[in-house]
């Protein structure tokens, strides 16, 4: 049961991650008010790196920002390290 909820749980941040990527370049290019940086990093943070990461490269967005091109797939790699050992 836990399994089936962290799994929903990471579905759900990932495509949160992946979506506001979506949202932010559109109003990037309508000039309209952006959705913080720290707001996109925190999804990354809180476990939606991937959707993000998807996000990024899929929509060519934040690709320049060096916050983003080394933040993002760091937090990955935590993540990803963090499950090894939890798992262990």
């Amino acid at each position: 049961m836990l399994e089936h909820l962290v799994l929903l749980y990471l579905i759900i941040i990932n495509a949160a991650g992946f979506l506001l990527m979506l949202a932010d370049k559109l109003k990037a290019k309508r000039g309209a008010w952006r959705i913080p940086e720290a707001t996109l990093m925190g999804i990354a943070a809180m476990g939606g790196s991937v959707g993000s990461l998807a996000g990024m490269y899929c929509f060519r967005h934040k690709t320049r920002h060096i916050k983003f091109t080394l933040g993002i797939p760091l937090v990955l790699i935590i993540q990803i390290l963090l499950v090894l050992w939890l798992a262990t």
